[in-house]
């Protein structure tokens, strides 16, 4: 179907409700796999409707419920607070994904925003990395201003 990127609805309400943690939950990164049955964008609301579709990534060297995202960094430019992870490396692997989920597996799973990689992205038996962009008022994964 699809994978857009985005911040999901339902993080920025449970944000305000004080459900996350960003640097004090542990906060994963899955991989959805290219050729997905369901839609992803701001509308996913936990981990679970990927797995629900059966549309996580698998493949040599990766492992279901992904990655833990490390090097946390809650920071701000200008009047815009964002959080900068490290990013993620799946090395000597063999997978194919059209993007990803970022998800707080600390709170029950819950949905914390959608990556789309423009299309299908590979390796075969070598290194698959997901790149964060860059850690700034613009271009964050995670922003708000």
């Amino acid at each position: 179907m699809s994978v857009t990127t985005a911040m999901c609805t339902s993080f920025k309400q449970e944000l305000l409700q004080g459900l996350h943690d960003i640097d004090g939950h542990t906060i994963k990164l899955a991989l959805i796999k290219s050729g997905e049955s369901g839609t992803y964008g701001a509308a996913s609301t936990n981990y679970s409707n990927v797995t629900g579709n059966s549309d996580e990534a698998s493949g040599t060297n990766y492992s279901a419920a992904g990655e833990t995202l490390g090097s946390v960094a809650i920071t701000t430019s200008g009047t815009t607070a964002l959080v900068d992870f490290a990013d993620v490396t799946w090395s000597n692997s063999t997978i194919s994904a059209s993007g990803a989920i970022i998800y707080n597996s600390s709170a029950s799973n819950k949905a914390i925003a959608i990556i789309s990689f423009g299309g299908t992205v590979a390796s075969t038996a070598g290194t698959f990395t997901v790149t964060m962009p860059a850690a700034d008022s613009s271009n964050a994964i995670i922003r708000i201003a």
